[in-house]
C-alpha cells in the first residue's frame, strides 16, 4: 500500500479477476489512479487488447469459464505470483460470490466490494428482502420467508398474497429461476418446477412468493459506501427495456419520475446502506408502479450500466470503488451531489437484433461512432474474434445531451454511424427502439420489449 498525492492510501497492484470491457474500464480506472494492473485471460482471450494494455497478465486455463474465470485457486495464485495487493472482481463471473470474496480477504488481498457476509445476506433474495422491510425500504408483498412445503399452505398463502403471483429462486439471478402463476390450478406444478430449475442452476431450491406487478417499470438507486458507514446515493437509472429480465437498454434520470419520489427512496438506500455496513459501489433494483416503489433485489457490485450515472453525476464509480477499498472515506456527501442532464445507454451484443441466438466470430470491419456527448465502452477492435464462450456483449455506446430528447437525438446518430462486420450485432433493434413512439415517451414497462417483438412476429 502507498500514499496517493493527497496522502491519501490506494494500492500498487491490482488484479482484474474479469474480462471484456468491464476489465479494460477497470484497468483504465486504475491507470489514472496510478495503479499498476494484472489481467487474468483464458487462452481464447491471450490476444484481448485489455491483456495487452496490462502491466502483467496470467493465463488462468482453457476458455470454458469454469475452468478460468470461475476458476478460485487459479485467480488467488496468479494474485499471489504477481504480489497483487487487491482484487476487482468487475460484474458477472465470482463478482457476487461470497466464497470468492472471502477467500480473497483470508488469501491476504482486499476484495474490491462490499465484505463477503454482506454478499450472503444481499445475494439470498429473501433474507435481502427481510433486511430491507428493517431499513424502511419499502418491498413487493410477498412470502415472509421460503414458500412452504404443503400444497394447501401453498395455495393459502397465493390466495391471501392475490394473483397474479410470481415463483421466485431464493439464489437466483439474470432472469432464471422466475415463474408467473395466473391461476391456483397452475400454482404447485409451478412451484415444484422452480424449486427443481432453482436446484440446478443455483444449487439452492428455496423459492419465495411475491406479488406479481402488471405494468411496472425497472427503476434502480446507485449508492457508494466506505467502511465508516458514510453512505450516498447518485440517482436513479430506468432499465425497463428488457428481454427475458435481461437489460437491452439503460437511460437516467428516469423519464417522468418526480425529484422528491426519488430523494425519499434515495436516502432510505443511503440509509439502508449505514444499516448493513456496506462497503463500495452497489444498486437497489425496484420495480415502481403507481408512484410507488418495490424492492427486489441488490447487485453487490458494480453495475454494467453504470456510466449512465457516471456521465450524469460525474462521478467515476469505478475510482470511487478502488478508493473505498483502500482504505480512504467517501469524498463527498449527500449534498455535494448534483444531476446535469440526461444519459442513455444501448447494450451491443454480439447476436441477431430479433430472434437473440448469439453471433460469435470475427469482426471484419468496426467503426465505432463518436462526436460531442458520445462515450463507448468496448474490448474489441477490427479483427477481433468474438468467442462463443462468454456474454455476447461487444460494446456499450452512451449518449449524454442537456435533455433526454437531446441524448436520444444524440444516440440516434451514433448509432447510425456505427459499424460492426463480420457477425450480426443487436443494432438495427436499438434504432428500431429509438423511433418507437412509446420509447421516445419514455413510459414503457418492463413487459413492453417483450410485447413489441411478440407483436410483431404474429404480424410476420
Amino acid at each position: 500500500m502507498r500514499r496517493d498525492p493527497l496522502g491519501q492510501p490506494m494500492f500498487e497492484k491490482v488484479l482484474i479477476a474479469n474480462r471484456g470491457e468491464i476489465a479494460l474500464r477497470i484497468q483504465r480506472a486504475c491507470r489514472a489512479l496510478g495503479i499498476k494492473t494484472v489481467a487474468v485471460h483464458s487462452t481464447a482471450d491471450a490476444e484481448a487488447k485489455y491483456v495487452k494494455l496490462a502491466d502483467e497478465s496470467v493465463c488462468i486455463g482453457p476458455p470454458p469459464p469454469q475452468e478460468s474465470y470461475l476458476n478460485i485457486p487459479a485467480i488467488i495464485s496468479a494474485a499471489e505470483v504477481t504480489d497483487s495487493e487487491a482484487i476487482h472482481p468487475g460484474y458477472g463471473f465470482l463478482s457476487e460470490n461470497a466464497d470468492f470474496a472471502e477467500r480473497v480477504e483470508n488469501s491476504g488481498f482486499k476484495f474490491i466490494g462490499p465484505r463477503a457476509e454482506t454478499i450472503r445476506l444481499m445475494g439470498d433474495k429473501i433474507s435481502a428482502k427481510q433486511a430491507m422491510k428493517r431499513a424502511g425500504v419499502p418491498v413487493v408483498p410477498g412470502s415472509e420467508g421460503a414458500v412452504p412445503e404443503e400444497p394447501k399452505a401453498i395455495k393459502a398463502l397465493a390466495a391471501q398474497i392475490g394473483y397474479p403471483v410470481l415463483i421466485k429462486a431464493a439464489g437466483g439471478g439474470g432472469g432464471r429461476g422466475m415463474r408467473v402463476v395466473h391461476t391456483e390450478a397452475a400454482l404447485i406444478n409451478a412451484v415444484q418446477m422452480t424449486r427443481a430449475e432453482a436446484q440446478g442452476a443455483f444449487g439452492n431450491p428455496t423459492v419465495y412468493m411475491e406479488k406479481y406487478l402488471a405494468n411496472p417499470r425497472h427503476i434502480e438507486i446507485q449508492v457508494l459506501a466506505d467502511e465508516f458507514k458514510n453512505a450516498v446515493f447518485l440517482g436513479e437509472r430506468d432499465c425497463s427495456m428488457q428481454r427475458r429480465h435481461q437489460k437491452i437498454m439503460e437511460e437516467g434520470p428516469a423519464p417522468g419520475l418526480r425529484e422528491r419520489l426519488r430523494d425519499r427512496i434515495g436516502d432510505r438506500c443511503a440509509d439502508a446502506c449505514r444499516k448493513i455496513g456496506y462497503r463500495g459501489a452497489g444498486t437497489f433494483e425496484f420495480l415502481y408502479e403507481n408512484d410507488e416503489f418495490y424492492f427486489i433485489e441488490m447487485n453487490t457490485r458494480v453495475q454494467v450500466e453504470h456510466p449512465v450515472t457516471e456521465l450524469i453525476t460525474g462521478i467515476d464509480i469505478v475510482q470511487e470503488q478502488l478508493r473505498v477499498a483502500a482504505g480512504q472515506r467517501l469524498r463527498f456527501r449527500q449534498k455535494d451531489i448534483t444531476y446535469k442532464g440526461h444519459a442513455i445507454e444501448c447494450r451491443i451484443n454480439a447476436e441477431d437484433p430479433y430472434t437473440f441466438v448469439p453471433s460469435p466470430g470475427r469482426i471484419t470491419g468496426w467503426h465505432p461512432p463518436g462526436g460531442p456527448g458520445i462515450r463507448v465502452d468496448s474490448h474489441v477492435y477490427q479483427n477481433y474474434m468474438v468467442p462463443p464462450n462468454y456474454d455476447s456483449l461487444i460494446a456499450k455506446v452512451i449518449a449524454h445531451g442537456d435533455t433526454r430528447e437531446h441524448a436520444l437525438a444524440r444516440m440516434r446518430t451514433a448509432l447510425s454511424e456505427m459499424v460492426v462486420e463480420g457477425i450480426k450485432t443487436n443494432l438495427a433493434l436499438h434504432q428500431e427502439l429509438l423511433n418507437d413512439n412509446a420509447v421516445i415517451r419514455g413510459r414503457t414497462s418492463i413487459h413492453y420489449l417483450e410485447e413489441k417483438l411478440a407483436n410483431q412476429k404474429k404480424n410476420q
